[in-house]
């Protein structure tokens, strides 16, 4: 057998860190395990003559066309809860920003979405890439498929993507200005040729294809951005998507691009979008039929399953974390959350379990027979299931009391901070993440009340506040509010922890930062698990930051009988990876 670098991708290839460590069981294969896949034991059948006998006699058959059976055409019809703050995912952070980047800009790698599989145990995939490579998993060489075309819109007129568009995309992300600049700092970037590009990271890592697979991160963009057109207003890419039209409050209208890279896809024309803030409004365009998927509340569930009994249902628990924070020293030195028993009681104010069942109406749907449950979200949260840890189990020693609901124990807590009941301002963001997120940030203040914290409530709106100033933590009081879905577990800590100006509380501590800095380059699965559970302690030792059940429940996609070839991912990727699969069976 040919002996392979572990570091070597190639185009197709699925053997992410990530995809061998989600899941129980597989996370303790060790990543040396991936160079052995597709190698077979000496006495078994499998000598190179009949494998070239083999491939031989399917040259001679070509295989059945997959997409025989497809219908093409038609109209998508889909929803969003508002505007996005711009349609360029450059010029903010916002995750409306980054959710519509991806029906029109493509990707170096993206999530390998399947519908036979939860997204979070996948690994990534070539969008525009033809292979990643790398001797030392330092310094990575990515080739561009041939062949790749814009959209046939002036100034760009459909001519080839190459390296000089990475090239400004990159720019454009590393720009001293941009919202996410430090997600790839002191990586370096340089074209090779017109379809080789040679990346130069500090320090070795076995997750480069999962950062570059991030929708948060490096959408292509042409180089004609610059000042042939405005991306503030316009979208020019190479994906799946041409925006035909966007009316702001109304809708996004979107045709397929013609010339997309991954043809027949997409099997639609054309694919409208009705901007839709209220929740009973979108979903009671979705059971008239005018809306072919739907996110539904999970107290909706039941009663939609049993008046549309041919609506299909997918459920995802999603890497998604709620989390406390706190204003930062700079402003607030002599603040009562500087000492860590003030923090702790924040954290024991809250009732896990009551909160999970008032937003995910988990009894009631157990008792119908779905398999639902209620884990408690850690610093990494539980649909992350392969580096989660739990804080309800004995791994997590000690430190599990702290996310235990004990308001008597809060209390003294409390008393012992100096706390002496002043009011405090409490801030999330409404109307922007949907009714369950807005229900439980309601419900955990009044935990906090009933629980000796004296905060005030006060929401703001997301795009020209929250966003822009309290997640960059400008800010009096105590925030509450999701962080991104990250797709490789190593983007909390660095976020959380590092340099980021989004460190939402501006926490340093340096056994955090040592032990992120080994998680980051280890090769071993038990080791680099065991440094991710150990930062998860520390952070609860101190409660930092506290982790909170928004998003630890399982989240429901309604979609009409009609739709076919439905798959799921995660992050922001969602109309690269899913929506050029879907087509309309009637």
């Amino acid at each position: 057998m040919e002996e392979r670098n572990y570091w070597t991708r190639t185009r197709g290839e699925d053997v992410s860190r990530r995809t061998l460590l989600r899941g129980v069981g597989i996370a303790g294969a060790g990543l040396a395990g991936a160079a052995l896949i597709g190698c077979g034991n000496k006495n078994e059948d499998t000598s190179a003559k009949a494998t070239s006998t083999a491939a031989a006699a399917n040259a001679q058959a070509p295989p059945a066309d997959p997409f025989a059976n497809i219908k093409r055409g038609g109209t998508l019809k889909g929803s969003l809860t508002g505007d996005p703050v711009t349609i360029d995912p450059y010029a903010n952070a916002s995750f409306t920003a980054k959710g519509i980047a991806g029906y029109t800009y493509s990707r170096l790698y993206k999530v390998a979405a399947r519908g036979d599989k939860n997204p979070y145990a996948v690994g990534t995939e070539p969008d525009v890439a033809q292979s990643a490579e790398s001797a030392d998993g330092q310094n990575w060489t990515i080739k561009l498929k041939k062949g790749i075309k814009f959209h046939n819109i002036a100034p760009v007129n459909g001519r080839e993507l190459k390296s000089e568009d990475v090239m400004f995309s990159w720019k454009r992300l590393t720009d001293e200005k941009g919202p996410n600049k430090d997600s790839a700092k002191d990586i370096k970037l340089e074209a090779v040729d017109s379809h080789t590009l040679k990346f130069s990271l500090p320090k070795p890592t076995a997750t480069f294809l999962d950062f570059i697979a991030d929708s948060n991160l490096l959408w292509i963009q042409p180089k004609e951005a610059a000042g042939g057109f405005d991306p503030k207003t316009q979208m020019i890419g190479s994906g799946p998507w041409v925006m035909s039209e966007y009316k702001p409050n109304f809708k996004f209208s979107f045709k397929k691009h013609a010339d997309y890279h991954d043809k027949p896809k997409p099997f639609a024309d054309n694919l409208d979008l009705a901007i839709i803030p209220e929740y009973a409004n979108r979903l009671s365009q979705f059971q008239a039929g005018n809306v072919h998927y739907e996110g539904v509340n999970a107290n909706d569930v039941l009663q939609l399953r049993k008046d549309q009994p041919k609506v299909q249902w997918r459920g995802l628990l999603p890497a998604l974390l709620s989390f406390f924070y706190f204003e930062k020293a700079e402003t607030a030195p002599n603040a009562p959350w500087r000492d860590d028993r003030f923090r702790k009681a924040v954290s024991m104010t809250q009732d896990r379990n009551a909160l999970t069942e008032a937003g995910y109406n988990v009894k009631k749907l157990q008792e119908a027979g779905l398999d639902v449950s209620i884990p408690w979200n850690n610093l990494v949260p539980a649909g992350f299931a392969g580096w989660w840890l739990d804080p309800q189990g004995k791994d997590m020693g000690p430190t599990g009391e702290f996310f235990k609901f004990n308001k008597a124990e809060a209390k003294k807590l409390l008393d012992a901070s100096g706390y002496k009941g002043e009011k405090i301002p409490f801030i999330f963001a409404n109307k922007i993440y949907g009714s369950t997120f807005d229900q439980l940030a309601e419900a955990s203040a009044n935990y906090l009340r009933e629980g000796g914290v004296n905060v005030e409530i006060q929401t703001q709106d997301y795009n020209s506040v929250y966003i822009t100033q309290t997640f960059r933590s400008n800010f009096k009081g105590i925030a509450w509010g999701y962080e991104t879905p990250f797709p490789e577990v190593g983007g909390y800590f660095t976020r959380m922890f590092g340099d980021d100006p989004q460190n939402h509380s501006k926490i340093k501590d340096a056994k955090i930062t040592e032990l992120d800095n080994k998680q980051a380059v280890e090769l071993n699965a038990e080791k680099r698990r065991e440094y991710i559970w150990e930062i998860q302690r520390i952070n609860a030792m101190k409660m930092y930051y506290i982790p909170t059940q928004a998003g630890a429940g399982v989240g429901w996609t309604a979609y009409r009988p009609e739709i076919r070839g439905i798959t799921q991912t995660r992050a922001y990727g969602g109309a690269t990876e899913n929506l050029p699969n879907f087509w309309i069976d009637g």
